[in-house]
């Protein structure tokens, strides 16, 4: 799924009152970390998650593409241990969120 810019930073601003429903420790992404993520996606489409134990930059990045090729999302924002990432729903009356350019179902 590609994004446009517009539709990144729209997303990013809803995300900033959200707050992170998947955490990763220091067991990096296991197959919990990985259900979980898989779960607060198909519940919620725009889910923030948490590094707690990596302070590395490129580590982050690494783990955050991962879970984002993993899980088929789109990681639409990176900010301090915090990562924002967004899948559309399959079903459309189930959508959660309505992205600026698209008409609502």
């Amino acid at each position: 799924m590609e994004l446009s810019g517009s539709q990144r930073t729209y997303l990013r601003g809803l995300a900033h009152a959200l707050r992170p429903v998947v955490q990763v420790g220091r067991e990096g992404l296991s197959e919990g970390v990985m259900a979980a993520f898989e779960a607060a996606l198909q519940a919620h489409e725009l889910v923030k998650v948490q590094f707690l134990t990596e302070r590395d930059r490129g580590t982050k990045r690494q783990l955050a593409d991962a879970m984002a090729s993993g899980a088929g999302a789109v990681c639409v924002g990176k900010i301090g241990h915090t990562a924002i990432f967004f899948r559309r729903h399959p079903d459309p009356q189930r959508r959660r969120v309505v992205l600026p350019g698209e008409e609502t179902p």
